[in-house]
């Protein structure tokens, strides 16, 4: 087990300080011409896929760094530099972490290459999980896999929303109900291949923030895939329904379904990515309030914008903390307890809100105009108290870990 610490050895300060450099010189400068396009950036991916951050070898070790923070680490650097442009390098991401939280050793060495493509041909890949109906509550999901055991095939029907890379994936992730009376326990996890007959984007949505970030509907007519593409396989899928009929019949614990194992293992990273997004916002409020001159001298002479600098350092700080510890925590198999996962995600993205909108206030007009950056800052990090679980669901998870209480 690897010992909790605050510091980045040689190696993760090598490679962070990478990171910052490609966030700096590739991702800043691209920034706002793929906001105002609202396009996925695929000259920027393709550039993160030649230098290697684009790629399952370069996932995997951060993934499996022994401290845990590899992942969170690279979150918050590429997300420093944009996070429209950081989620489209990323989210293949979300779909590998749910075949590597799903799946067989022969599952993740088959699909999870073909996510990635390689530098002279980049792939995306994408997670899909919520329903036009089924947001938050996974258990009115309605997308269905019936199993055809003459073809040893599933059939699945259904409409995926909110899906990052939607459609634009060459492999996609469905999460689907197999067992309707067992409502959220009757899940599981699908590979849907590339090319598959079926399988096409719906609406691609026009966003408030994260815009070169493509997200869009993915609708399954009548989609059939082989029977080996159910993740862990149907021997496993089976037992796991046994068990959870069991339990409801005898009201016990709850058993946990393929789309929350996958969200479980994500949530420190993307409190990591809110991170980012809020220390790019401070420290362009910190250069403004040196530089800026009002009344004869710098406005960070102010009590009003010192002391509001002071406490959004403070908050991001107490942020990335909460990120590391939670990340530390899944890599040495510590149980979330007091759902330490959840905790990071609530207070990192509701601190990205709240330090870019600081941001703004502090510099005044200016950063209420797209002729600096903490206006997109602000609009990116809307969604980290949203997506994967927004903060309401956060408190919610945090609340009945708690006081094992099913808290409506």
């Amino acid at each position: 087990m690897a010992e909790f610490t605050m510091e980045l050895n040689d190696e993760q300060k090598e490679v962070r300080d990478w990171l910052h450099g490609f966030a700096a010189d590739v991702i800043r400068p691209a920034a706002a011409e793929w906001d105002e396009r609202e396009e996925t950036p695929w000259p920027v991916i393709q550039e993160a896929a030649k230098v290697g951050i684009y790629s399952l070898d370069f996932y995997a070790q951060q993934y499996f760094d022994a401290s845990g923070l590899g992942i969170p680490m690279a979150m918050e650097e590429l997300f420093w530099g944009d996070a429209g442009i950081a989620l489209s390098i990323v989210g293949t991401g979300l779909a590998a972490v749910g075949v590597l939280a799903n799946g067989t050793e022969e599952q993740i060495g088959t699909w999870i290459p073909q996510m990635y493509g390689d530098a002279n041909d980049v792939k995306v890949a994408a997670f899909c999980s919520s329903e036009p109906d089924a947001g938050s509550d996974v258990a009115s999901m309605r997308t269905r896999a019936v199993y055809d055991e003459a073809k040893d095939e599933w059939v699945i029907n259904g409409t995926k929303t909110w899906a990052t890379n939607g459609g634009i994936a060459n492999v996609h992730v469905v999460v689907a109900v197999v067992d309707p009376e067992l409502g959220s326990k009757g899940h599981a996890s699908f590979i849907i291949p590339p090319g598959t007959p079926g399988c096409s984007q719906g609406q691609k949505f026009k966003k408030h923030g994260i815009r070169a970030s493509h997200t869009a509907e993915v609708v399954l007519d009548g989609v059939r895939v082989p029977g080996s593409c159910l993740l862990g396989g149907k021997e496993k899928l089976d037992e796991r329904l046994a068990r959870a009929r069991e339990k409801a019949k005898q009201g016990g614990e709850r058993v946990k379904n393929a789309a929350m194992a996958t969200f479980e293992a994500s949530r420190p990273a993307v409190g990591a990515m809110a991170v980012g997004t809020a220390r790019a916002a401070y420290e362009v409020a910190l250069d403004y309030a040196t530089t800026r001159q009002q009344f004869g001298r710098p406005i960070i002479d102010n009590q009003g914008v010192a002391f509001q600098l002071a406490d959004m350092r403070t908050q991001i700080d107490a942020a990335r903390l909460l990120v590391w510890r939670a990340s530390w925590m899944a890599i040495n198999g510590k149980p979330f307890t007091a759902a330490e996962g959840s905790m990071s995600k609530l207070f990192a993205s509701e601190t990205a809100k709240k330090v870019t909108a600081q941001a703004i206030q502090i510099l005044g007009g200016n950063g209420y105009t797209r002729e600096y950056p903490v206006e997109r800052m602000h609009r990116d990090a809307a969604i980290y108290t949203i997506f994967e679980g927004t903060s309401e669901i956060q408190r919610l998870v945090i609340a009945r870990t708690l006081s094992g209480m099913p808290i409506r």
